[in-house]
């Protein structure tokens, strides 16, 4: 009489060892990760209809929303009064324990949401960022404060702390926008005093720190956005590192632009920009329109180039070996 089939599969079975020697790649979305700007909240009704329309234009991709607090209210004080650096660093972990992001990300991050992401390349990158895209941020600062809408309380507080004494100790540990404010006139004091921008800028002489640089040309693309008709972001250039002339250029009349080519973070290339801008990784682009006024031909090309790509993940197929 025969062995029954069944027996017999129990027999290979035991005779046989587990291999985890075929993988096979699994295609997947990469996620993107949007960091809301001034006034704005995670959750707000326009953030959650942005991340609909992606996921619309890219299906089956996971987004996170950034948030410094999970209470709306709270998290749009945190847009004005904080410690930058503390919330870059809170940032940093709150992505390294999202496990959907733990191979990589796209970037997008709206007005100072910009030069914040750019931060946590700089400084973190862990998991990475592969491209980062910001929409009128300010990565050379502003030179004036923008205006409030007449109800905003909280805007109107912060507006006027940091007019009282934008460099003041108080000032640059706790407004958040103090510690991107960057006085053309008082170039030295602005150094000097504020531990946010100068240190992502890497322009403070004596303290470059190199590790900077080679984060962000770990990018694939920098992609930098400016509002053609942005009067928040003063000059509306520093979207595209841009910023006005010291008081004390002889050669340079009140006003006038230097633009990011001519910084001496690109020039000497401190930050990585050269080097992104040598490979073609670095874009510059323009929105027609107010500042943060994304208009569907604006933003949708850019998030249909720069945004959605296919990773390739590695799963172990288990091989029955027989011996």
């Amino acid at each position: 009489m025969g062995i029954p089939f069944f027996a017999t599969y129990a027999l290979l079975f035991a005779s046989s060892v587990w291999s985890a020697a075929v993988h096979t790649p699994l295609p997947q979305l990469r996620p993107l990760v949007i960091w809301h700007g001034m006034g704005d909240t995670y959750d707000a009704p326009g953030i959650l209809e942005f991340i609909q329309e992606v996921q619309d234009m890219h299906p089956g991709i996971f987004v996170h929303s950034i948030y410094l607090q999970e209470a709306s209210d709270e998290d749009r004080k945190a847009g004005y009064f904080g410690n930058v650096n503390e919330q870059v660093e809170f940032v940093a972990k709150q992505l390294n324990n999202i496990t959907e992001l733990q191979h990589g990300f796209d970037a997008m991050g709206f007005s100072q949401g910009g030069q914040f992401l750019r931060a946590y390349v700089e400084r973190s990158n862990s998991p990475p960022v592969n491209n980062l895209i910001t929409f009128g941020a300010q990565h050379m600062g502003v030179s004036d404060l923008p205006a409030c809408k007449p109800y905003d309380i909280t805007c109107q507080l912060a507006r006027r702390a940091t007019r009282n004494g934008v460099y003041t100790e108080w000032a640059q540990a706790n407004v958040v926008q103090a510690q991107y404010y960057r006085d053309a006139d008082q170039l030295p004091r602005y150094l000097e005093r504020n531990h946010f921008l100068p240190s992502i800028n890497n322009e403070v002489d004596d303290d470059v720190n190199a590790t900077y640089a080679s984060n962000l040309e770990a990018l694939n693309k920098l992609v930098l956005v400016m509002f053609a008709k942005d009067t928040m972001v003063v000059p509306k250039e520093s979207s595209w590192f841009g910023s006005y002339a010291p008081a004390d250029d002889a050669l340079a009349p009140a006003k006038t632009i230097i633009p990011m080519r001519l910084q001496p973070l690109y020039t000497q290339n401190r930050i990585g920009l050269r080097t992104l801008d040598d490979r073609g990784d670095l874009i510059l682009t323009t929105c027609d329109g107010a500042h943060m006024q994304l208009s569907d031909g604006c933003w949708k090309p850019l998030a249909q180039e720069y945004t959605g790509g296919v990773i390739h993940l590695s799963q172990s197929k288990y091989v029955l070996q027989v011996q």
